[in-house]
């Protein structure tokens, strides 16, 4: 998991199937199939790649009209961290239903049945158990077949969405906190309130290509409620880089040091900060930990100085200066007083994105100008 890695797989796309995207991105042909999509989330979700320059990159491949969808795309993922800064209940409620549904899978011998068979792809429910596997055996899920997977859970299966969600952010390649969150709430009925999205057999039969032909959907069920929708908060203010020397923290929602808004900050020092998500499997960890060292050898060649995993006293006496670290594992590791600044992609997008996604996407090509 590395920056050159993430541009070549950029690269790929751009002069392959990029050209089919708006066309074929719904398609889901299965493990070993040539991707309708991208496949770049891993390296966006670590910010090996950035949003900026992969819809940069899209749109002077194609065009701004051949990149318009893909680029809509690439703004989800600004649009959802965006939202969660702005609604960090959102997050919080999400733990806290994770800590109620465990218990109850520890009370309730049904649940954890259920729970169990669906986390093992047993259910006997064509299609899920399918990709119930290919989660576990390769981290990664068509972006349509996730949709899919988390309305059977949810509404078929009628387990509690905060597990469904755990268990994506657990094995995921490209396991983000505000898009798995958000993205299992939308499903839910619970970002968009009283508008769920229903698994349809007929519709999985014709993105999957007729691989898969579930029976026994309830494509009917009522959206879930709440009893308080997660509030709106004004969103945080960054920080200013001092002018002088500092110590660069890098995490893993930020790992292009390269093109941080420093300003006149002169970075003599560099330290690594290693937050995966909660339970995360081997396989992510490892991606985890590929991704850091990458960054931290980058950085080194960057700003000619140390760069290593941080320890006790790695920053002296230094001030701390680090990337906005939005909800999630890295956020809440991060020390008290170090100072957190906003790249101008994030400070443009994110204040747009605190009500609906489509707020934002009228605004798209504005910001894509500036």
């Amino acid at each position: 998991m590395t920056r050159a890695a993430g541009l070549e797989a950029l690269a790929t796309f751009l002069t392959g199937p990029g050209a089919a995207y708006a066309a074929s991105r719904n398609t889901d042909r299965g493990p070993g199939a040539t991707p309708t999509t991208s496949v770049l989330s891993p390296y966006l979700r670590r910010r090996l790649l950035t949003e900026e320059e992969v819809a940069r990159a899209a749109q002077s491949a194609f065009g701004i009209p051949g990149a318009e969808r893909f680029v809509s795309e690439v703004f989800w993922r600004t649009y959802f961290k965006g939202h969660l800064e702005t609604h960090p209940g959102a997050w919080t409620g999400y733990r806290e239903g994770l800590a109620a549904a465990r218990t109850r899978l520890a009370a309730e011998p049904g649940l954890r049945r259920t729970y169990e068979r669906a986390a093992a792809g047993r259910t006997g429910l064509d299609g899920f158990d399918a990709w119930a596997g290919q989660l576990a055996e390769e981290g990664w899920l068509h972006n349509h077949a996730r949709m899919w997977f988390a309305s059977i859970w949810i509404f078929t299966l009628r387990l509690p969405w905060e597990l469904g969600a755990d268990l994506f952010l657990r094995h995921l390649l490209d396991g983000d906190p505000a898009s798995n969150t958000l993205s299992w709430r939308w499903v839910a009925g619970l970002h968009t309130r009283g508008k769920p999205y229903r698994a349809r057999r007929d519709n999985i039969r014709q993105y999957t290509e007729g691989r898969h032909d579930p029976a026994g959907l309830d494509e009917g069920a009522a959206p879930l409620e709440e009893d308080m929708p997660p509030r709106e908060v004004p969103l945080a203010p960054a920080d200013t880089p001092p002018d002088g020397a500092v110590a660069l923290l890098l995490h893993l929602d930020d790992l292009h040091p390269e093109s941080l808004p420093l300003g006149p900050a002169r970075v003599v020092r560099v330290g690594g900060l290693l937050a995966h998500a909660e339970g995360a499997v081997d396989r992510v960890r490892a991606a985890d930990a590929a991704a850091l060292a990458d960054a931290l050898t980058r950085a080194q060649a960057q700003f000619g100085c140390p760069a290593m995993p941080v320890q006790d006293g790695w920053a002296g006496d230094l001030p701390v200066v680090t990337a906005w670290a939005p909800a999630g594992p890295s956020a809440e590791v991060l020390p008290r007083d170090c100072l957190r600044v906003r790249r101008p992609w994030d400070s443009r997008a994110w204040p747009l994105a605190n009500r609906g996604f489509f707020r934002l996407r009228s605004a798209i090509p504005g910001l894509m100008e500036a």
